[in-house]
């Protein structure tokens, strides 16, 4: 029995088990640490025998927020909410939908209703740090993904303990490039070991990859900055994940940078196909340069 079916046997028998009652909070951590290892097909077949089990349905729409099947992400958390309307996980589940369709302010509402409630509930204050950065208020992006930090590994699911160190370092990217002589030095030392600390937890993640791969071609050669690694780090991110809008958009840059005008068209057109409102393309194609470009005159 391989790996996969061996996990799903396990974990169908979990479900079966938990279905009994649902007047019990969920262990979030743990369904969304399974939700990382499965894909949807498996993750449908956990359901089969009760197809109104919280615990199941929280985890396919996990997965499909992985997939990146937004839509069919938020009529599960819906169903959640119509069997459970205080259910924690579904309130943070459409919040995080709603913030991938760029419908910020419920949202925000939302998740600062969800953290209320539940205080150390880490994917909502990581879903809200990435409002903030995208917001650029950088600050308060940290701040946030500096919560999920101090929780502790042992509190939190491993894809948000890393999305926190990957916040950390970016917000930091950012802090220290508005910033004057003092910033620079105080978060720019700060960025490369909290990408590093996330490459270290998961080193295959498309996220850890994309956020390396950034900082090789953004940060400057004397701090580490490299374009053959940046390439070679983004190249990685979308071959992991072929639906990642912001990886097709700095990969684009790298080549633009290297001269190749016809790679570059061709994945700034792939990224706003993936994302038609994706905020690094539009940084890119607008000239604004809000989040960093790289102009070849540089």
């Amino acid at each position: 029995m391989n790996i996969k079916k061996a996990a799903l046997f396990g974990w169908g028998a979990y479900f079966v088990f938990l279905a009994v009652s649902q007047a019990y909070a969920l262990d979030w951590k743990d369904l969304h640490e399974r939700a990382d290892q499965i894909d949807a097909v498996a993750a449908r077949q956990l359901i089969q025998e009760n197809r109104d089990s919280l615990e199941g349905l929280y985890v396919l729409g996990l997965v499909y927020l992985n997939e990146r099947k937004n839509a069919q992400a938020l009529q599960l958390f819906d169903k959640m909410l119509g069997t459970d309307p205080d259910c924690i996980e579904a309130k943070w589940g459409r919040a995080e939908v709603l913030r991938r369709q760029r419908n910020i302010e419920e949202s925000e509402k939302i998740l600062n209703e969800v953290i209320k409630e539940k205080r150390k509930f880490a994917p909502a204050y990581i879903s809200l740090s990435y409002i903030k950065y995208m917001q650029m208020e950088f600050s308060e992006s940290v701040r946030l993904a500096y919560k999920v930090k101090n929780f502790g590994q042992d509190d939190v699911d491993l894809s948000n303990y890393t999305r926190a160190y990957l916040l950390i370092g970016g917000g930091k990217g950012m802090l220290a490039h508005y910033g004057g002589p003092v910033t620079k030095f105080m978060h720019g030392t700060g960025i490369y070991p909290n990408l590093k600390k996330a490459e270290k937890l998961q080193p295959d993640a498309p996220a850890v990859l994309f956020g390396l791969g950034s900082f090789y071609f953004l940060a400057p050669g004397v701090v580490g900055g490299d374009i053959d690694k940046a390439q070679d780090y983004l190249e990685r991110a979308v071959k992991a994940d072929p639906d990642f809008a912001d990886a097709y958009v700095r990969l684009a840059q790298v080549y633009r940078m290297k001269g190749d005008e016809q790679k570059y068209q061709r994945y700034i057109e792939k990224a706003f196909q993936l994302d038609p409102q994706n905020e690094l393309a539009l940084d890119e194609q607008s000239g604004e340069c809000k989040f960093i470009c790289i102009s070849l005159s540089e």
